[in-house]
């Protein structure tokens, strides 16, 4: 006969709460295993009942079980372990974020680890752990821009709208030019992608010409009428307008999302409107061209087919542009605008805060 065991009671708390370490998909596997071990011991199992289907051994579950029925929930938890004494104090971490978050080396514009460790006397990697543990990254800077229109909020209102609640029996369409593409040859042929090998291209170039799309993407089902012209006047956005219109049926309105590009304003543009009243215009505020959803069209045309593309001449770029567009119309997929106006307005209002208690 063993040494007998002693019997585990739970509180209806302490229950509910060993189960659900024990199924949480994000509980560490150490105390999920160590809260099933408890459970099992107290609907009354043997420390071999116990191991066997968890795959531990006896002395396991004892431990645990004794370390739970001396210590409670607390006694699940790791014991501190022995190592060398800590040599950096918390005053001197925090006066080391301070110093990164409010301060700039006097010989450059942000920190780096090599001149944060001249300054403070601490060694690279262990600044380096710091900013890690603190999501700290000097080195990276990334832009914004903060719109200036003074009827940015109807603006936006209107806009959104359009997306969340289309008007009945019409179209909405995001107008705009993807100007300036230029026809990029390199100067080196291309090195093929390998295993363990990127493609590599070299970073020079020669240039043959630009070109520029005109674009108007279907919110509804995400088809894209698109019109290549080397300008970009209003008499192009013209001949834009009436492939619209040629390709669209003359019952539905259209709903044209556009930005304030001066073509766009032209009297002869705005006499084309007035002749065309089923043609209702909605302006994106200045400097907010991500409300246009075309924007993000361009975005993929770019990254997929032109920003890695080597064309010896403007006429094999707008072959590779009309190329993407051809398959992309076969299988069209719209894309999906969640954010209310008033969940954008409000992170707009966050990002103002910020910046104006910024100090700069």
């Amino acid at each position: 006969m063993g040494r007998p065991t002693k019997p585990i009671v739970l509180r209806n708390d302490e229950r509910d709460k060993l189960q659900e370490w024990a199924r949480r998909p994000k509980t560490a596997q150490r105390l999920a295993l160590r809260a099933r071990i408890v459970l099992d011991c107290a609907d009354g199992m043997e420390n071999r009942q116990v191991a066997q289907p968890l795959g531990i051994t006896d002395q396991t579950v004892c431990k645990w079980r004794e370390r739970f029925r001396t210590a409670g929930l607390e006694g699940l938890a790791d014991e501190p372990r022995p190592g060398a004494p800590r040599t950096i104090t918390d005053a001197r971490v925090e006066a080391l974020i301070t110093r990164t978050l409010e301060t700039a080396p006097p010989q450059g514009t942000h920190w780096s680890t090599r001149t944060m460790a001249d300054a403070t006397g601490l060694s690279q990697s262990a600044i380096s752990r710091i900013w890690r543990a603190f999501s700290l990254q000097p080195h990276r800077v990334e832009a914004f821009k903060l719109s200036s229109d003074p009827f940015f909020v109807e603006k936006v209102r209107d806009i959104v709208g359009l997306y969340l609640n289309p008007p009945e029996r019409a179209l909405v369409l995001c107008v705009d030019e993807k100007s300036q593409v230029q026809a990029l040859d390199r100067t080196q042929p291309l090195l093929p992608l390998r295993p363990g090998v990127p493609a590599r291209q070299t970073h020079d170039y020669i240039r043959h010409g630009t070109t520029s799309l005109f674009a108007a993407l279907d919110v509804a089902t995400g088809h894209v009428i698109g019109s290549r012209h080397r300008r970009q006047r209003h008499h192009e956005f013209l001949r834009f307008l009436e492939r619209i219109d040629t390709a669209i049926p003359e019952k539905p309105d259209v709903h044209l999302v556009m930005d304030n590009y001066g073509t766009h304003k032209t009297p002869k543009v705005k006499r084309w409107f007035a002749r065309r009243p089923r043609y209702p215009l909605h302006f994106t505020p200045t400097s907010a061209s991500w409300l246009n959803q075309v924007e993000r069209f361009f975005g993929l045309l770019t990254d997929r087919r032109i920003r890695r593309g080597t064309f010896g001449s403007v006429r094999e770029l707008e072959s590779a542009i009309r190329d993407y567009l051809a398959p992309h119309n076969q299988h069209p997929k719209p894309f999906a605008w969640t954010a209310d106006a008033d969940s954008i307005l409000k992170k707009i209002a966050r990002f103002c805060i910020r910046t104006s208690d910024s100090g700069h």
